[in-house]
């Protein structure tokens, strides 16, 4: 496996939606490995296919304390989310230098391809929950700071213009 490179903002594949997975092959499993490869490289808690330039539903989510607990999901959908908000801080290797503070349910059920290409459900909590959401906005070309207000989004893309020189 390896450390692939994150597309820098404002790529625009980054704001495309991504393409369905048909069917779990090796190459997807091999996307899966340099996805969790590369998310332990930052280090983070999730990566969708996209920010790697990879234009498929996939993503990886680990938010496990002693990490090795990736969970790989492809075209994954969330059936299910709580009332209850969480905030936590985000943020993304596309837009390095930045983060906020971003609301999300809880917790969610979500539905998505396992590594045997079986249908699963799974339900996540706190910020295994918030890496899922992350990872799907991303799969529908959302960023984090598209949750943002228009003044608070327009002051971090500067602040990331800038850092990126």
């Amino acid at each position: 496996m390896a450390v692939r490179r994150c597309l820098p903002w404002p790529d625009k594949r980054l704001r495309s939606p991504a393409a369905p997975v048909e069917a779990i092959t090796d190459e997807i499993r091999a996307i899966w490995g340099d996805m969790i490869d590369t998310m332990e490289a930052m280090p983070g808690v999730g990566l969708a296919a996209p920010q790697i330039g990879v234009m498929l539903r996939l993503a990886v989510v680990d938010a496990s304390e002693k990490r090795g607990q990736a969970v790989r999901m492809a075209n994954p959908e969330i059936l299910h989310s709580s009332i209850e908000l969480r905030s936590h801080e985000e943020a993304s290797p596309n837009l390095p230098g930045v983060s906020a503070a971003i609301k999300r349910p809880r917790a969610v059920t979500v539905r998505f391809l396992n590594t045997q290409g079986e249908m699963e459900e799974r339900d996540f909590v706190g910020l295994w929950a918030t890496s899922v959401q992350h990872q799907i906005d991303h799969l529908e070309g959302r960023l984090f700071v598209d949750r943002l207000s228009k003044v608070k989004r327009d002051m971090l893309l500067r602040k990331a213009r800038k850092l990126a020189g």
